[in-house]
């Protein structure tokens, strides 16, 4: 390994033919850049998608009202219903692998706005939530605060708004703690300002809602007891998705719907939601390897009939080698060397413009600025140690073939070729 004849020796044999060492190392750099590029792309795609879920509590289900279908207990079929606070209190009693049960309820959206702040006008949502709803939305207080318990009880006319509603009703040096909204001709006091956690912001509507105290809400608008609609999440190491039909029958046997009423209970599942792209993180995962190690493979297969040429080319020197008592061995380590050597290098230019192509990447992303559900695209330390490892395997395996070849060459007829 260490004798400097022979690395002479394997650096004479690569640049006796450049075009055709350059050919042979480029399938296995492309191979290794295939595989970065892919893999990087992959990472990129789900730091996208992980930034959207950033601040939800993904081990959650949302569920709401719908109509009966079926007929029970003296209630006719076709029947519309409410959850009520005490549906709240009955399934934190009896489920305790629930962490937060939020009761929301909402206005709805009609024509025309519904906001004034003296001059200013505007149409946005308005929430009636408890304090644990910050806990499962993807937003946080940069000014101010969020409505607490003491709110609750007391059933306070304060609300927390969104930055862009700020931005809206307000000018850029007006303080806006202890302000007044008008909402549905009812003042309500601003006392925090809220912002999202995504990375796009979520939309159109994002940051351009406004959340007061869910019994501050049902007295202003007169929803008595009833709940639009509740956030479920259970606690860490429960699965809410195991817990989804025992929750629904607990609501059910409540409001008196049918066991097997399928339509009167509507959910949506963000955790089997979440599990569903975690798979589909795996599969890119997955893909990206394959098609970067088939690459890398036709690259090996490369190298390994260039050794064999090589071999060919260079029978007499071996059996010149052979009859003055070189060792078998010695022969086979010196074709693995040049075998090994002539794969990492190319690897590792493969693994450099990789590296630089993320760079680049990268920087053209911060320069335009975020993209939807892709950010940040990068390999990790350790695929790239894989690589190497993968390198150090290849060119063995490569070059196995060649140096046995070369080995059971009988001295007398490697003399006699010409």
């Amino acid at each position: 390994m260490f004798n400097k004849d022979r690395w002479k020796e394997i650096v004479e044999v690569m640049s006796s033919n450049v075009v055709r060492t350059i050919a042979t190392a480029f399938g296995v750099g492309w191979g290794i850049f295939i595989l970065i590029i892919l893999l990087a792309a992959g990472k990129g795609l789900e730091n996208g998608i992980r930034q959207d879920f950033n601040g939800v509590a993904t081990n959650t289900i949302f569920m709401w009202t719908e109509t009966t279908s079926m007929a029970f207990e003296g209630l006719p079929e076709g029947r519309n219903f409410n959850f009520k606070l005490e549906d709240v209190e009955l399934l934190r009693q009896n489920i305790p692998e629930l962490r937060i049960l939020s009761p929301r309820n909402s206005i709805r959206l009609e024509e025309g706005d519904n906001v004034v702040r003296g001059t200013e006008t505007g149409r946005y949502r308005v929430f009636g939530d408890y304090p644990e709803i910050i806990e499962q939305n993807p937003m946080y207080v940069t000014h101010g605060r969020f409505f607490n318990h003491n709110d609750i009880k007391e059933k306070r006319k304060v609300v927390v708004i969104g930055n862009r509603i700020r931005d809206e009703l307000y000018n850029d040096d007006e303080e806006v703690l202890g302000t007044y909204l008008k909402i549905s001709g009812i003042n309500f006091m601003v006392v925090g300002i809220y912002k999202e956690k995504t990375s796009n912001g979520g939309g159109e509507n994002s940051e351009r809602q406004i959340f007061m105290p869910f019994t501050t809400f049902s007295q202003a608008f007169n929803r008595a007891d009833n709940v639009g609609w509740m956030a479920i999440t259970a606690k860490d190491g429960s699965s809410i998705s195991n817990l989804t039909e025992k929750i629904v029958n607990t609501v059910k046997q409540s409001r008196k719907i049918h066991p097997k009423d399928e339509r009167a209970i509507g959910y949506f599942d963000l955790y089997e939601q979440f599990n569903r792209v975690q798979s589909l993180f795996g599969a890119l995962r997955f893909v990206a390897y394959f098609v970067g190690i088939l690459v890398l493979i036709s690259g090996i297969i490369g190298v390994s009939n260039i050794m064999l040429i090589v071999i060919k080319e260079r029978t007499k020197e071996i059996g010149i080698r052979r009859a003055l008592g070189e060792d078998p061995w010695s022969i086979r380590l010196q074709v693995l060397m040049e075998s090994v050597f002539l794969t990492i290098m190319s690897g590792m230019i493969g693994i450099i413009f990789g590296a630089l192509s993320i760079y680049g990447i990268n920087t053209l992303l911060n320069a335009v600025g975020p993209v939807d559900m892709f950010l940040n695209p990068s390999v990790s330390l350790g695929v790239v140690v894989s690589a190497l490892l993968i390198l150090v395997v290849s060119g063995l395996l490569a070059g196995f073939l060649p140096a046995n070849s070369a080995i059971k060459i009988r001295p007398i007829e490697a003399l006699r070729n010409e």
